[in-house]
């Protein structure tokens, strides 16, 4: 078996940036528990850089995050940009 050629580097990482939508607070906090339950199930914890909205995985990791978000439709908005770098500013 070989490994197909990637469309984005290796060098690159896929940012994810999310946000939950409900249009009352229990459908809100029904989404959030889900949401945040699934996410911690997903192999992130050592691949991604994180933080309260956003994380960012490998190439290689896409099709499976992808598909995470598509699970909860509307609930969750969702964009996806390619990044090569990411940097935290300092204060």
């Amino acid at each position: 078996m070989t490994n197909k050629p990637s469309s984005t580097p290796d060098s690159v990482n896929i940012l994810y940036i999310y946000d939950l939508n409900a249009s009352d607070k229990k459908k809100f906090n029904r989404t959030k528990r889900l949401f945040y339950y699934h996410l911690g199930r997903l192999p992130l914890k050592k691949e991604s850089w994180k933080t309260k909205s956003a994380f960012a995985v490998p190439p290689r990791m896409e099709k499976m995050v992808d598909a995470f978000f598509k699970r909860f439709g509307k609930a969750v908005m969702a964009y996806k940009a390619v990044a090569e770098s990411i940097e935290e500013l300092e204060n």
